[in-house]
């Protein structure tokens, strides 16, 4: 069996009709049937019915058709690393992170990879850890550095990193900024600047005041962005909910931190990858370097 026959048959199953795959491949209609002839050889199994108006796939070859992503991903796989161990390098390395690490976990390990392997290349997504679940199942990333659901979703491996607590904090000229404790009947009157309301952390803030009988939190401004909200909050009497090294990672604003009684919330974060793919020697190191970096971290915060 020939990869390429693979790749034939995706085309032909896709257009289904023998002259429309070959015009697409760039092959004549009898090149393309040999091919057919020959992958159907190899799988002792007819892949194609015809019919009046084309082709149309056979249950087995209904079958290899579903494998077909998971194939083109394990060749991938391999060339990459047939190029990593025969060329002496570590090659490219994609990843996805949220907002907030990659303002305080990110670029401290992508400095020190780069110090370690100047050849190295990274690309850096940061988006939403839905979006890189499939990523990494379609071979997009390579890693993502995000928070961690409570299990690792199907197919993919992820390792523990460090854990964050979430803070409520406010402009250190809100009304609020020199109690010494507030409750949650306090905030539950102010307005927020807020990550999407979809995020973890924004759902759990709405539980709670869900719990103790209180209107939903008052979201004025919904974002993503770290440096609108950061400047939003700073500068108005909008509060914010986000893990303490982020509000910390922007200095150049004063903030201050409510001590909200009853009101605790910690978030796991880590790196997720595939079970089942290649992990570039640059990638495993990357990981390492993480974690090595989350600890550091850790013991300054303690």
């Amino acid at each position: 069996m020939e990869f390429r026959d693979i790749e034939y048959f995706a085309v032909l199953a896709k257009h289904g009709h023998v002259g429309r795959a070959a015009e697409a491949l760039g092959l004549s209609p009898p090149a393309l049937s040999v091919s057919l002839k020959r992958l159907e050889t190899s799988m002792q199994a007819k892949l194609f019915d015809r019919t009046p108006k084309g082709v149309e796939l056979t249950v087995t070859g209904s079958a290899l058709l579903a494998q077909v992503r998971i194939l083109r991903l394990a060749r991938d796989d391999v060339l990459r690393e047939a190029a990593d161990l025969s060329q002496g390098r570590a090659g490219h390395l994609r990843i996805g992170t949220g907002p907030g690490l990659s303002v305080h976990m990110l670029p401290g390990a992508c400095h020190a990879l780069l110090q370690e392997a100047p050849r190295v290349t990274l690309k850096v997504t940061v988006g939403d850890r839905g979006a890189f679940v499939e990523a990494l199942r379609t071979g997009e990333l390579d890693l993502a550095v995000t928070y961690l659901p409570s299990t690792a979703p199907e197919g993919l491996v992820q390792e523990y990193l460090c854990e964050d607590e979430f803070i409520i904090y406010c402009s250190v000229h809100h009304r609020l900024a020199k109690k010494k404790q507030v409750t949650l009947a306090d905030i539950a009157q102010e307005d927020w600047a807020v990550a999407a309301v979809t995020v973890d952390a924004a759902q759990a803030l709405a539980a709670k005041f869900q719990e103790h009988g209180l209107p939903a939190p008052r979201i004025r401004i919904d974002t993503g962005s770290l440096q609108i909200r950061h400047y939003i909050i700073a500068s108005s009497n909008l509060l914010g909910f986000s893990s303490r090294p982020v509000v910390r990672s922007s200095p150049q604003y004063r903030y201050a931190e409510l001590r909200v009684k009853g009101l605790s919330h910690r978030r796991r974060s880590g790196v997720i990858y595939r079970k089942a793919g290649y992990l570039s020697p640059a990638g495993r190191r990357f990981v390492e370097i993480l974690k090595a970096t989350a600890r550091r971290k850790g013991e300054d915060m303690s």
